[in-house]
């Protein structure tokens, strides 16, 4: 349940976030929203419920999947470079949209 709550709070947050006039803000929503995805991934992976995978102690049934450990290892590594690219885009662009446009 706290793990629902949490993912819930980091969503929420990032929709906020991404509802803002300002670039880093947008950026940051970005962030939450990632980190709420990877969240959600692991947590339906089931890891809590099952063994730990490769130890050879278990059967191949009751081993935890890797499958979304290694979508959530992508996941970040995607992010990452989505962050560093729109505040790149954030440092290096004219003005934000609270300026004046004359």
């Amino acid at each position: 349940m706290t793990l629902a709550i949490t993912i819930g709070v980091l969503i929420a947050g990032a929709v906020y976030l991404l509802l803002q006039r300002g670039m880093v803000r947008i950026v940051l929503g970005f962030v939450l929203l990632s980190h709420g995805a990877n969240l959600l991934l692991m947590s339906a992976g089931g890891i809590f419920r099952r063994g730990e995978p490769l130890l050879g102690r278990q059967t191949a049934g009751a081993l935890a999947d890797p499958l979304p450990q290694a979508f959530v290892l992508t996941a970040i590594v995607i992010a990452f470079s989505i962050t560093i690219y729109m505040l790149t885009l954030a440092v290096t662009g004219k003005g934000d949209d609270t300026e004046d446009a004359s």
